[in-house]
C-alpha cells in the first residue's frame, strides 16, 4: 500500500485553510464529476478529490494525518506504526466510510476505518457529544492494573482557520486484566453539554504497547522460551520470567523446538484468566573454538544413523 498524499490531490499546500481547502475541492469536483466531465479518467480523479477532502476537511482526521505524514512521502510503501492514532481525542461515532457513504481506498480505510467521524455540533440545548479516544498501556500495566495520567490531544480550529492541537491530561484507573480493543468509560468527561445539559462521555480503546518479549491473543500470552539441544532432549527446569514473576518450568524429555508448554491461569486475569504459554525455541551453541567443534563431530559420530530428514518427500 502506498502513502497518498491528500494535499497533491487537492493542489493544495500543507499550510491550507480551511475554507481554501473548500474552494479547492469545490472547483475540482465541479471539474471532474462523472455527469458533466469530458475528462477520460474524471470518474478516478474524483474519487480521488472526494477521499481527499474528507480527510482535509474534517479537523480531527486532519490533524492525525497530519501527523502521519511528517513520517512518510507520497508513493513510499506503507504500513501504519503500532501507536496509530493513540493520543488523539474525537467527537462524534465510528466511521469507517466517508461521511456521505461513499467507500474510499483502502489506505483511508487503514487510517480512518477505527477512528471516530465528527459530529455536527448544531444549536439546540442538548447533551454534549461522547468523545473517544485510543491510549497505549503497557502489558504489565494490563496485569496489574494502574492509576496513570495520560495525555490527550484534540484537533481545534482556530480563528484563522489552522488546526491546532489543544493538549489536556487526565487521571485513568486501567483495571485488572483490561484487554486490547477494550473501551473504558470515563463518564461526564467528553464533549461539554449546551445550555446546562449534562456534558458526553469519554471512551478511552485500550491498545498495549509492543513487547521485547511477550505476544499477546485475547487473554492469552505467549513467549518464546529459549533452551539448548540438551536441555531439550534430556529435560530440564529453567526458570521463565513472567509479566507477574517468576516461576520454574518442567521441559520434558525429547521437547521440540514450538512446542508449548503451557502455564495454565497465567494469561491476563479476568473470568476466566487467559493462560501463558511458552514456545520452545532450541539455540545451537557456537561452533567457534575447535573443542567446541570436536564435540559437534562426536555428537555426528554418536548418531550417524540418525536422519532427521526421514520420510520427506525426495522431490
Amino acid at each position: 500500500m502506498e502513502f497518498k498524499d491528500y494535499y497533491a490531490a487537492l493542489g493544495v499546500e500543507r499550510t491550507a485553510t480551511q475554507d481554501e481547502i473548500k474552494r479547492a475541492y469545490r472547483k475540482l469536483a465541479r471539474k471532474y464529476h462523472p455527469d458533466v466531465s469530458k475528462e477520460p479518467d474524471a470518474e478516478a480523479r474524483f474519487k480521488d478529490v472526494a477521499e481527499a477532502y474528507e480527510a482535509l476537511q474534517d479537523p480531527e482526521k486532519r490533524a492525525a494525518y497530519d501527523d502521519l505524514g511528517k513520517r512518510y512521502e507520497r508513493g513510499q510503501q506503507f504500513q501504519p506504526p503500532p501507536d496509530w492514532g493513540s493520543g488523539y481525542e474525537f467527537s462524534g461515532g465510528d466511521a469507517g466510510v466517508g461521511s456521505d457513504g461513499r467507500d474510499f481506498s483502502d489506505f483511508f480505510s487503514t487510517l480512518f476505518g477505527r477512528q471516530p467521524r465528527a459530529g455536527s455540533a448544531g444549536h439546540a440545548a442538548g447533551p454534549g457529544q461522547d468523545h473517544h479516544a485510543k491510549v497505549t498501556i503497557t502489558l504489565e500495566d494490563a496485569y496489574q492494573g494502574a492509576r496513570r495520567t495520560l495525555s490527550l490531544r484534540m484537533p481545534v480550529v482556530g480563528a484563522d482557520g489552522h488546526i491546532t492541537l489543544r493538549e489536556h491530561r487526565i487521571e485513568v484507573t486501567i483495571p485488572k486484566g483490561v484487554r486490547e480493543g477494550q473501551h473504558l468509560r470515563l463518564a461526564g468527561q467528553g464533549g461539554s453539554g449546551s445550555e446546562g445539559a449534562p456534558a458526553g462521555d469519554l471512551y478511552l480503546e485500550i491498545a498495549f504497547e509492543p513487547h521485547p518479549r511477550f505476544r499477546v491473543d485475547g487473554r492469552d500470552v505467549y513467549v518464546d522460551l529459549p533452551i539448548s539441544p540438551w536441555e531439550a532432549a534430556l529435560g530440564a527446569h529453567p526458570e521463565l520470567a513472567t509479566p507477574i514473576g517468576a516461576v520454574e518450568l518442567n521441559v520434558p524429555a525429547g521437547s521440540a523446538a514450538g512446542q508449548k508448554l503451557r502455564l495454565k491461569g497465567r494469561g491476563l486475569p479476568g473470568n476466566p484468566a487467559g493462560d501463558l504459554y511458552a514456545v520452545l525455541k532450541i539455540v545451537l551453541p557456537p561452533t567457534d573454538t575447535p573443542a567446541a567443534r570436536r564435540a559437534f563431530e562426536q555428537l555426528a559420530s554418536e548418531f550417524s544413523d540418525f536422519n532427521p530428514r526421514a520420510g520427506q518427500p525426495r522431490r
